[in-house]
Order: C-alpha cells, then structure tokens, then sequence
C-alpha cells in the first residue's frame, strides 16, 4: 500500500505556478467514443492516470488498438473483438459503463458489468438502462452482468428523472448511430458532456443543444476519424484554488478554463481569496490572511460540484466560524470527515450536512483516504497540520491526480511517496 507523507514544519504559503492536466471526467466518455468508428481518434491533453490506464487496458480486451506518448493518445477500435467488459476491470472503475451505449450502438450487443469506483453511497445505473430500452435495447441484468442486445437502435425522446452525467454520455453515444432522432431532456450540463458531444460532432455526428438541457441527435450510419482537445480539468483546478486560499498562498493556475469554475470561484471570494484572470487560461489566486466561514450546498452544474466538497471542507476548518455544507447530490459523501477529526478538526454529520466549527489548528497524523476527493482534501489537511501527516491508500489519489506531489513540492511542499507503508510508519522512500 502507497501513502503520501507531508512534513509541516512551518505553515506554508504555497507560491508559484501550476499547470493544470487534462479533465479525467472528459477524457474517460472521449476514449469510449472511439469505440463508435473503425476510424482513429486522436486525442490531446491526456492525462497520465490510473483511470485512463484502467480503461485503455479495457478497451484493448474490447478490441481497442491504441499508442500513448506525451499526453496524445490515438486509439483506433477496427474489429469489436468482444462485447464484454469484465467484473475485473469495471470493478476499479465506475466510468467503465460509459462503454455500454457505444459497444450497442456499435455491435449490437453489449456485457457489461455492474460498476465499481469510489464507494460513496448509492451511484445505480438504472437511467443509463431505462434510456437504452426506450432507444430499443433489449436488457437484462444476469449474475451482476448489464446484457444488452439490439440489432439497430431507433431514436426516440426520453427524459431523464433526474441530472445524470454518465448517463447523459451514455444515451448521447448510443444515440449517434441510433436510426432517426433521439430528443433527450433534462440533460446534465457539465462541460465535460460538451466536450465529448464536440469530439462526437468532429466524428461526423450530428448533434444540436449541446451546452443546454435538451439535446437532439440525428442518427448517422457511420462515425469518422477525428482529432480533439481535452479540456482541463476543473476539479484539479479547484483542488490547487483551495490550496493557495488555504495556506495564504500566492499561485498561478495555467491552462484553465474559467468559465468552468465561476461556482468555485465565487465561494473562494466568499471566503477572502483574491483571483484574477491574467490571460485566457490563465488565473491568480492570493489567500486571504483570514479566511471567512460559509454554508455551500452541493448541486449539478452549473452549481457548486460535490467533486469539491470534501476540499472545501478542510478550507473551512481553518474558518473564523461556523460552516454548514449540505451534500444533495451522493449519499454517504462524508466519509473524509471522519479523517479530519483525527488531526483536530471539530465537524459534526447530521444526515446530509456536515457543521464544521473553525478554526481549529490541525496536527499531523496518520490517516486513510477513502476514496478519490478525500484523498484530496486529506493532502489539503496535511498543508495546514502541524508535524507529520501521512496519508494511506493514495491508489484512489492516482486515479484522478497527475503527479499531484511532484507539482505540490515544485510549489514549496515537503512531500514525499512511500512504498509499503502499512500503517507502521515505516516506508520506502519513492
């Protein structure tokens, strides 16, 4: 088991620039896509995480023949040798169901397991189900395996019940080589939704309304080549905002997308922090001297990201008063919590609020992340305590952030991997 250690001997005022990767979010529904065309796809602005390997190594069992050098991957699908994604590989990854729609739309059939992940409450897939049957799709659910058949999807108009983003991808895939046109409603708004529906319009798809809740797509019988740049990612952004606001610190986000982060922005604001926009991708953020406590609640975008929540969670331990942040979108998403009382935070869950009570000085200690933003939020905790802390089981923190050490130390932190660490205090050095 790898854990990260950071030595806080003196309160940090991160100072410098920071270069933001690719959207793990974007680049996961991007790599499914290929899946859509015999043709290759190209794509720019990678990220090197466990996520994208995790599902690069599905997507060659799928038939995926793929070359990644330099954050360009080109992957090309000529033959779909299997239809099914294995409980071994879906089980590391939850957004390992994005290749459902395409695999049906494509071959006609698909098997895929019931998904893994983070373990942060219940995450069912029975939107990104009932769309694909309203499309034609015969389905069932056998032995914790999704099997879907159809000979040719037909479009139709569905309505989602509720804001979802990876059943939004889903159905907008399927739909592109579905006969006729599908109208889908209430669909998720988040930017990596546009940024796949761009890659898709680039592969010859015709899509109209992306950006807006209802979006409409006119089947094609076939999907070209194409070549696209991955956005940046925004909660790797407001991952190193909170870090600057954190410690008092001085920082240079590049390669940004603003726009992404106006909800995050706005709440750094709220709490003292200074930013300002230098160039088009670029921002800089300056931490207030003391930071202002606040309540924040939890919505799909354009709204304040629950992908968030646990960092701004630590932020608020080091308020002037009280917080209350209210988790509307995942159950069971305070898991962190728990963590951060161990190095001296005072935060109280009643049902989906957590009451956080600053500030309070926090002292190193060993802790367990949990999933992939607790494990953020446990690095952001680790800036602020005093002493040692060390962080157990990063698996979850490599899956979504690009050599976040190695930028951490560039801006002045003491930081350190460790192999084999086993909660004894005694690592290897990596």
């Amino acid at each position: 088991m790898e854990a990260l250690r950071i030595y806080t001997e003196k309160p940090y005022h991160l100072q410098g620039e920071v270069t933001i990767s690719g959207a793990k979010n974007a680049v996961l529904p991007a790599i499914a896509a290929s899946l859509l065309t015999a043709e290759k796809v190209q794509l720019t602005n990678v990220p090197m995480v466990k996520d994208v390997q995790t599902m690069l190594t599905l997507m060659k069992k799928l038939g995926a023949e793929y070359d990644l050098n330099d954050k360009t991957l080109n992957i090309q699908v000529k033959v779909v040798r299997s239809p099914e994604a294995p409980y071994k590989l879906v089980r590391a990854m939850r957004a390992s169901i994005l290749v459902l729609g395409p695999l049906l739309a494509r071959k006609g059939k698909a098997i895929v397991a019931l998904p893994g992940g983070c373990a942060i409450g219940s995450r069912p897939v029975d939107l990104h189900i009932s769309g694909l049957q309203k499309l034609g799709a015969e389905i069932s659910i056998e032995h914790g395996y999704i099997i879907a058949e159809a000979r040719r999807l037909k479009g139709a108009e569905i309505e989602f019940e509720k804001k979802t983003v990876t059943g939004t991808e889903n159905l907008v895939m399927a739909a592109c080589l579905a006969r006729g046109e599908t109208v889908l409603k209430n669909c998720a708004l988040e930017p990596e939704v546009s940024d796949l529906c761009q890659l898709l319009v680039k592969m010859g798809a015709v899509i109209d309304g992306i950006g807006e809740e209802t979006i409409r797509i006119k089947g094609v019988k076939e999907l070209g080549p194409a070549e696209h740049q991955i956005i940046p990612d925004r909660i790797e952004a407001g991952t190193f905002l909170v870090a600057s606001a954190l410690t008092a610190g001085n920082l240079i986000l590049r390669g940004v997308e603003p726009a992404h982060l106006e909800a995050i922005i706005n709440k750094l604001l709220i709490s003292g922090a200074k930013i300002e926009k230098l160039d088009r991708n670029s921002l800089r953020i300056i931490g207030g001297e003391e930071i202002k406590p606040q309540d924040i609640v939890t919505a799909p975008y354009p709204g304040f990201p629950t992908d968030m929540q646990a960092q701004f969670m630590v932020l608020m331990t080091q308020a002037n008063g009280t917080s209350i942040i209210t988790e509307t979108i995942f159950d069971r998403r305070f898991a962190h919590a728990n963590e951060l009382i161990r190095l001296g935070a005072n935060i109280e869950i009643q049902g989906d609020k957590a009451i956080i009570k600053g500030k309070t000085p926090l002292s190193g200690a060993e802790v367990m992340a949990t999933d992939l933003r607790a494990s953020a939020c446990l690095v952001l905790a680790g800036l602020v305590a005093s002493g040692q802390t060390t962080i157990n089981d990063i698996e979850h923190l490599d899956r979504g952030y690009e050599k976040i050490e190695e930028k951490l130390r560039a801006l002045g932190v003491k930081i350190e991997r460790l192999e084999n660490n086993n909660n004894n205090n005694l690592g290897v050095k990596k």
